[in-house]
């Protein structure tokens, strides 16, 4: 049997799964996580949120500081939180940019970065299952 080659960035993109989805259960709006492998010679995936406060920001950033620090991929540079309009946490193949909304529309990364694609992060929901049978008819 041939030995799997892992796809390059792949433990990257799924930490940056799980940030997005931290991220959302923190309550950040307009999650989008794009995929520069291709694209960018600096980083692999960047991960783009806006949150709602800037203490929200604050705590979203510590949290998936800690995140990354628990899965082994702990962030090289953090950055914003003085001011908590743009947090920028860096962490080498994985750069999360938490905006507030004036700052996410002014600097648009989505369009600058418009030719990355997306990476799918939301869960999938769980169908109800069809029962195997229809119920009887009634007479």
């Amino acid at each position: 049997m041939a030995k799997r080659i892992p796809i390059r960035g792949e433990p990257t993109r799924k930490l940056a799964v799980e940030m997005a989805r931290l991220a959302h259960d923190n309550r950040c709006e307009d999650i989008v996580l794009l995929d520069l492998r291709d694209r960018s010679p600096v980083t692999d995936f960047f991960l783009i949120a806006t949150g709602t406060s800037d203490r929200q920001m604050r705590s979203v950033a510590d949290d998936l500081a800690k995140l990354g620090k628990q899965q082994g991929t702990p962030a090289w540079h953090v950055s914003g939180l003085e001011g908590a309009d743009w947090v920028l946490l860096d962490f080498v193949d994985l750069v999360v940019h938490l905006f507030d909304a004036e700052r996410r529309s002014y600097y648009d990364l989505e369009l600058l970065w418009g030719d990355a694609p997306r990476v799918s992060w939301r869960r999938r929901a769980t169908r109800k299952t069809e029962p195997a049978e229809p119920p009887p008819e009634e007479s």
